[in-house]
């Protein structure tokens, strides 16, 4: 397990509403676009992080987590294993409150590097699983 309840309950709770999904596109078959979707239901703003900067759920789109010009609380990768550290590293230089890693999304060493950054973080696990929970 990569988080403990208390860390997943406060990043939903108590990190802030604004979430940048890194992955997200219109695609409506990706799992982004549904978990997106999910977290705005919940009160969440949603921010998509794509190369192609689209707009999707109505949230102007940016290629990159540094051309958000305002503050991000929360980002939610949706990248392969293999570019999630990098993400993770741009997250806690724009000042994200935490990384949340989906699930398959898995990469220790940005984990441990996250969390030594003093930035909490979720990896391995759905969001729009979890918020639902809460009760």
């Amino acid at each position: 397990m990569y988080a403990d309840e208390e860390t997943i309950r406060a990043i939903l709770r108590d990190s802030g509403d604004t979430w940048a999904v890194v992955g997200l596109s219109s695609n409506e078959r990706r799992a982004a676009y549904g978990v997106a979707r999910v977290l705005q239901r919940f009160g969440k703003r949603v921010v998509p992080v794509h190369p192609k900067a689209e707009t999707v759920h109505g949230e102007r789109g940016y290629a990159t987590l540094s051309d958000i010009p305002f503050p991000v609380d929360v980002v939610d990768v949706f990248v392969n294993s293999q570019w999630a550290g990098p993400v993770a590293d741009e997250a806690v230089g724009i000042g994200a409150k935490a990384v949340w890693f989906q699930l398959g999304v898995i990469d220790e060493e940005a984990y441990e590097r996250t969390r030594a950054a003093g930035v909490a973080m979720v990896m391995d696990r759905c969001p729009a699983i979890e918020i639902p929970l809460l009760g």
